[in-house]
Parts: structure tokens; C-alpha cells; sequence
């Protein structure tokens, strides 16, 4: 599980809860749960989402919101020395003995490329087919990050729906003066909620799979390159050079030991 995840959500809604109550004690919770401002609010929103979107895609969209817990399997220096430990079977026993390798590559994306490799595909179909494959995949995952960012900006705007509401309401019984604050308090929670769907759940979400997508993209990227140049013949200390400058300046010094010395035989 991702831990920094579910810290920062946690801690998130303590601070909420924290500044709702500082001074004050628990019980002035109650003043912040109004179940018309809630339905109107999350209700209205994701009702709205569900219009904009297919059912499928609707419930795929909540669904991704799994995806923010889980840990990348990703490991980029070991990618790297795979598609290194290649090359070298590719320059001693040919492109052909690559068929056998693929067979142990749990990797659908880099099989699929060794497999086109191997079958001596031309090289720019081979970078066509590989590169429309990670277009199809990118698309997939905005799909997923364009939903909640669509949920981040219905929110607000049905919070605001919500004050609405509740100011024509109060604005329509101004005789009763005590019941000014408090029908002001429940309209202004609307907004609350709106700016909490919006920014407690939607952005850290959205932003997280912006980051998740970013990575997957560069591996699939190095696996692109590195089958290219395995492919060409390229030496391997050449295709780890290649590979590595995918990486920032801090990791390839990091890398370096991870990837050992196979590259250079």
C-alpha cells in the first residue's frame, strides 16, 4: 500500500476536524453535517459526472481511485538491466535467440516488442506499432485522471449551487432574526463541501495518477528505445548509456550499481 496515500488523506482530515473543533469541543461537529447541503453537493456532482460519462466508464472512473493505494511495481534500473541482459544474448547468440527470453518476461509491452524484433519487423513499423500501443494506454489513463479532475471542478460549483439554495430560502423568512446565523451557517456548508470534494479528494487524486501515468510512460519509452537499439545492433554499454539518460542525474548515479557490469562484456 502507498502509504504517503493514505498519511496525507488521513492527516488532511484531522487537520479538518481539528480547526472545526479547536476551542470549541466535539459537539460543534453536528453544525458541519447537514444532509441537504451533502446530497446537493456530492449528490449533484457525481450525478452530473455520470451524465457527461457512460455508466462503464462512470464506475471505471470511481474504481480508479484505487490505483492512488497501490504502490508502483515500476523498478527502472531493473527494466534497464533487462532490456541490457538482452542485448547481450541478442550480440552473442543473435536476434532470434531472443524468442526464448520472452517466454520469461512478465512484461505484455516488452514482449510484444521482442516478439515484433524477432520476427524482423522493419524498425520504424516497429517503433509505429509499439508507439500506437502507449498512445492507446496514455489515452486510457487521462480518461481515468480527466474524470476526477472533471469531479474537482463540478464539486465547488455545486457548492456554490447549494449556498444558493439556502440564501434564497433564508432571504425568504428575514423576519426571524434568530434564524439568520444559523440558516447562514447551513448555507455556507455547501460551499464546504464543494472546496472538500475538490481538494481533499479530487486534486491528490488526480495528481497521483498524473504521476503514476508519467512513470509507466517513461519505462514504456525506455523499453521502445532499448528494443530499437538492440535491434540495430547497438552495442550494450551504448544502449545503457542510451537508456540511463531517461533518468534524472541523481538516479543514474544510483542505477550504476544496480545495474552491474553485464553491459560491458
Amino acid at each position: 500500500m502507498d502509504i504517503a496515500s493514505v498519511i496525507g488523506l488521513v492527516v488532511c482530515f484531522i487537520l479538518m476536524v481539528f480547526g472545526m473543533v479547536y476551542g470549541k469541543g466535539f459537539d460543534v461537529l453536528s453544525g458541519f453535517m447537514d444532509p441537504p447541503s451533502a446530497l446537493i453537493t456530492f449528490g449533484g456532482s457525481f450525478m452530473c459526472i455520470l451524465a457527461s460519462y457512460t455508466l462503464p466508464d462512470f464506475l471505471g472512473g470511481l474504481k480508479s481511485i484505487k490505483l492512488i493505494f497501490k504502490v508502483s511495481a515500476l523498478n527502472v534500473p531493473e527494466i534497464i538491466q533487462k532490456i541490457i541482459d538482452l542485448s547481450n544474448v541478442a550480440r552473442k547468440e543473435g536476434l532470434l535467440s531472443l524468442e526464448e527470453a520472452a517466454g520469461e518476461i512478465d512484461d505484455d509491452f516488452l514482449k510484444k516488442g521482442i516478439l515484433l524484433v524477432v520476427d524482423g519487423t522493419d524498425p520504424e513499423l516497429v517503433r509505429a506499432i509499439m508507439e500506437t500501443e502507449l498512445a492507446s494506454v496514455e489515452s486510457r489513463h487521462k480518461d481515468k485522471i480527466g474524470f476526477w479532475d472533471n469531479v474537482g471542478a463540478m464539486g465547488p460549483a455545486w457548492g456554490m449551487i447549494g449556498t444558493l439554495i439556502g440564501l434564497i430560502n433564508m432571504l425568504r423568512d428575514l423576519s426571524d432574526f434568530a434564524s439568520i446565523g444559523p440558516n447562514m451557517a447551513v448555507a455556507l456548508v455547501t460551499t464546504l463541501y464543494g472546496a472538500v470534494l475538490a481538494n481533499w479528494i479530487c486534486a491528490p487524486v488526480s495528481a497521483k495518477l498524473k504521476g503514476k501515468n508519467a512513470e509507466e510512460m517513461m519505462v514504456k519509452e525506455i523499453e521502445i528505445e532499448g528494443l530499437l537499439s538492440i535491434q540495430a545492433g547497438e552495442n550494450p554499454r551504448v544502449i545503457e548509456e542510451k537508456l540511463k539518460s531517461f533518468l534524472a542525474p541523481g538516479d543514474r548515479t544510483v542505477s550504476e550499481d544496480e545495474l552491474g557490469g553485464e553491459a560491458n562484456g
